[in-house]
């Protein structure tokens, strides 16, 4: 779904063989996946769900998968700082952090604490990139994840989630130490076959993990499944309109 945020970012750096890329938050690897394919090594880190850990780690060995890629690549399963001590871990020059900044409360400082832990390990000058939700108006998928934020707190208002504000991603970067070196928007329009496919596809990003942790798993679909009812076009496809806001900044 995000595959134009990817490549907006990867061709606006120049991503290459040179490039030695640490991936915070990686999930399931697409990104990591189209880096490698670019002739970058990378490295991705996550705490999340195994199989998604999994898929990453399928993508990114020699293989099927492997055929596309060029760099040395490694999946880290737990905190930031595993990656410094993982074998052969290099000295960065390129950090992402495509989870979209803000949504959740709370993901900010979260962040920030992987982007400190993730400094040491990279060069002086080396970029940061940081991703988060576009305006409101301007991303369908905002109405859905006010559905997954109350389901995640069913006592609650749905105030875990809030839209993104205008200096979300400079605000992170001043917070973390680093020095913004410009910004720009991608469209990323999440398009699915069916209804069926547009909540096993939501489903799979791992924003509803809060609520299915909160919920049962069928009232989650049922739930879901309404929220994404108006993006449903005449011929039974699901289009949900996104756009999303990246900036790009240095370390010091």
């Amino acid at each position: 779904m995000l595959v134009p945020l990817y490549e907006a970012v990867y061709e606006r750096l120049e991503v290459n063989s040179e490039t030695r890329l640490l991936g915070l938050g990686c999930g399931a690897g697409l990104a990591l996946l189209m880096a490698a394919a670019r002739g970058a090594s990378v490295t991705g880190v996550d705490h999340g769900a195994d199989e998604r850990l999994a898929l990453a780690r399928e993508r990114l060995e020699p293989g099927p998968w492997g055929t596309r890629t060029r760099g040395d690549a490694r999946i880290v399963d737990g905190s930031v700082r595993t990656a410094a001590t993982a074998p052969g871990a290099p000295a960065y020059n390129l950090v992402t952090a495509f989870e979209p900044v803000a949504g959740a409360a709370g993901t900010e400082v979260d962040l920030e604490e992987q982007l400190t832990a993730a400094v040491p390990l990279a060069e002086h000058g080396a970029f940061v990139v940081l991703a988060g939700w576009g305006p409101p108006e301007r991303c369908s998928a905002s109405s859905v994840l006010r559905v997954a934020a109350k389901l995640a707190d069913p006592q609650g208002d749905g105030g875990r989630w809030r839209p993104s504000r205008r200096d979300d991603l400079e605000e992170t970067a001043q917070h973390c130490g680093l020095r913004p070196d410009g910004s720009g928007r991608v469209a990323c329009p999440f398009g699915y076959a069916d209804p069926g496919s547009a909540v096993r596809g939501m489903l799979s990003t791992g924003l509803f993990d809060a609520a299915i942790g909160a919920t049962e798993p069928a009232q989650v679909d049922k739930e879901l499944a309404e929220a994404l009812h108006p993006y449903r076009r005449p011929d039974g496809t699901v289009w949900m309109p996104n756009v999303f806001r990246y900036l790009v900044a240095r370390i010091p």
